[in-house]
């Protein structure tokens, strides 16, 4: 009865898109957070599609930040779940989350039991499967929904998923994870809006290279291979830590899987998967984001809970700026010593190269360096969205085709802005520190998609921001 008291996905739904909650609504609500303090219990109860953040610049960071785990990585094991008919528990799990609420709900609308508690602990049954249909409006909230689609058809022989929505940072086509199916046997529909995928006697081993590299088609097919007959051999596939921490929790469920990491990835299948305990990674692009804001602010910051080894890329260009940073243990130090931050370029590219969720805030921070630097972006056509907002600071940024020049300039000034996708509301946020006086950004249900308490985090380590 307590384990249940303490359920916080209990109603697995994502308030981020619903202003108006009902008393009946919020009296349900209070009874699903149970253990949680009081400032959390007073979030849960608000839903925050009309919320803002109010930022007062200026302040330096000084402190310790907690590193949640990886929203990126969560997403894709919560889906990995439904392999199996036995309980998976999860631990370093990012709970509060809007996507993984969203995603908690669709799997129990699936039918799954979902369980999550305050200390980071999430329990997924998938002990049937009552309907393997993932419906438009549960996946319009959230593209990472697709990956149910794979797993789904490994296990149950049918699936029906709406095609996805998300953050309008441009296409992210499925294609690669229908021809990638398509070629261990499933026949695919695409008909009303809903990729429908069915298969007779199972899916078959199969080898498929794909065109472009794709982190989520990579995962959806490595999820589907792992019970299908024979060897499936993942060509040109990603190489992103969240792969591995993923392949990591499928042989930990008696997955055949060898080449996570490398750009090939073989499975072998098997019968059936059990159930496991399981650590999801750290998350690298909060990482990186509070790794920035140290910058900025000419601050000092221990990033508890985080790996080095994943921001490789970030590193060399943010030490190019007169940063410092180092591991220590299983933290992360950095600090600037109050010199001026040097302009430089980056590319973003897939990994291990520099991450496209990483090239809003690095932006951000090229605004108040000396000389100039550019920003190219090679994976979304729609990423630079920020770039008006940033501008209305005060920023000195020209667009040209896929890449954006930006021209240091003394100061930014608070005004207020509107967050258009996930990061860039962290870039606005990490702007809005060192601004000039004060700064609103609306729709900061982006935000809450994505990172973890960040007005209780920014605000323990020196931050002039609340939530309104």
């Amino acid at each position: 009865m307590q384990a249940e008291q303490e359920n916080i996905w209990a109603s697995a739904e994502s308030h981020s898109h619903a202003p108006n909650t009902s008393n009946q609504e919020q009296a349900s609500t209070q009874e699903n957070v149970v253990g949680l303090g009081k400032e959390e219990v007073k979030k849960a109860l608000k839903p925050s599609g009309l919320d803002k953040l109010r930022i007062e610049g200026g302040a330096v960071l000084k402190g310790e930040i907690p590193i949640s785990g990886a929203k990126n990585a969560a997403l894709k094991i919560m889906c990995a779940t439904l392999l199996t008919d036995q309980p998976v528990t999860l631990t370093n799990m990012p709970v509060t989350l809007n996507d993984i609420k969203t995603l908690a709900q669709l799997l129990k609308h699936i039918g799954v039991s979902v369980l999550a508690r305050h200390d980071k602990t999430a329990v997924l049954h998938a002990r049937t499967i009552e309907t393997p249909v993932a419906p438009y409006d549960l996946v319009r909230k959230m593209r990472g929904s697709i990956l149910v689609l794979g797993p789904l058809l490994a296990r149950h022989g049918f699936a029906e998923v709406s095609l996805p929505g998300g953050c309008a940072i441009g296409a992210r086509p499925v294609d690669f994870h229908i021809k990638g199916l398509e070629a261990m046997g499933a026949k695919i529909l695409i008909e009303d809006g809903y990729i429908k995928a069915t298969t007779e006697g199972g899916l078959k081993g199969a080898t498929y290279t794909f065109p472009k590299v794709s982190h989520t088609g990579t995962e959806n097919l490595m999820m589907a291979a792992t019970l299908a007959k024979g060897t499936t051999i993942l060509k040109n596939a990603a190489r992103e830590p969240e792969v591995t921490n993923l392949a990591d929790c499928l042989r930990q469920m008696g997955a055949n899987i060898t080449g996570d990491g490398t750009d090939t990835i073989t499975i072998e299948g098997v019968e059936s998967l059990h159930g496991a305990t399981h650590a999801v990674m750290p998350d690298r692009i909060e990482t990186a984001t509070w790794m920035i804001g140290a910058a900025l602010t000419n601050g000092s910051l221990r990033l508890k809970n985080a790996n080095l080894d994943h921001l490789t890329a970030l590193v060399a260009p943010l030490e190019k700026t007169g940063v410092q940073i180092e591991a220590d243990g299983n933290d992360i130090l950095v600090s600037r010593s109050g010199e001026k931050l040097i302009g430089t370029d980056i590319m973003t590219d897939p990994y291990p190269g520099f991450p496209t969720d990483i090239q809003a805030q690095f932006l951000t921070m090229l605004t108040l360096c000396e000389g100039a630097g550019m920003v190219t972006e090679t994976i979304f056509e729609n990423r630079f969205m920020h770039v008006p907002e940033l501008c209305r600071m005060g920023a000195d940024i020209t667009i040209q085709g896929n890449s954006a020049i930006v021209r240091g300039v003394e100061k930014l000034k608070g005004a207020e802005v509107m967050a258009t996708d996930l990061r860039a509301s962290a870039s606005l946020v990490l702007a809005a520190l060192v601004a000039e006086g004060t700064t609103t950004i609306n729709r900061i249900y982006h935000l809450d998609r994505g990172y973890e308490d960040i007005v209780g985090k920014l605000g323990n380590v020196g931050a002039k921001i609340e939530r309104v």
